[in-house]
């Protein structure tokens, strides 16, 4: 199992494969998603004090401001899903270059 990490800012990181959302602020109906996050107890500030840009809500229902723009955030979410998947493509590239040189061996 590969663990992505999403930066939301400052340091601070959260599980990319928990993501459920990543919106705009703006709305009153995030502003009120984020009210009642606040009064769960399930609300996380990772802005360190600066404005919110985006928030990002998680499978578990957790709400994470962020002070990072929601493109930049989904950007660096598909940069490390393209990564991942080009890994994975080298890796197995790899195995199938090293099972075709001991079939090789064999055959002499």
């Amino acid at each position: 199992m590969n663990i992505k990490l999403l930066n939301v800012g400052f340091g601070n990181v959260v599980l990319a494969n928990r993501i459920i959302a990543i919106v705009s602020p703006d709305s009153a109906p995030m502003k009120r998603l984020k009210e009642d996050a606040r009064e769960r107890g399930m609300l996380i500030d990772a802005t360190h004090g600066r404005r919110t840009r985006a928030i990002i809500i998680t499978d578990s229902n957790h709400v994470v401001l962020s002070a990072v723009q929601p493109e930049t955030s989904a950007g660096r979410l598909l940069d490390k899903e393209v990564k991942f998947e080009k890994e994975e493509a080298f890796e197995e590239a790899a195995e199938d270059d090293s099972d075709g040189a001991a079939q090789e061996e064999d055959d002499e």
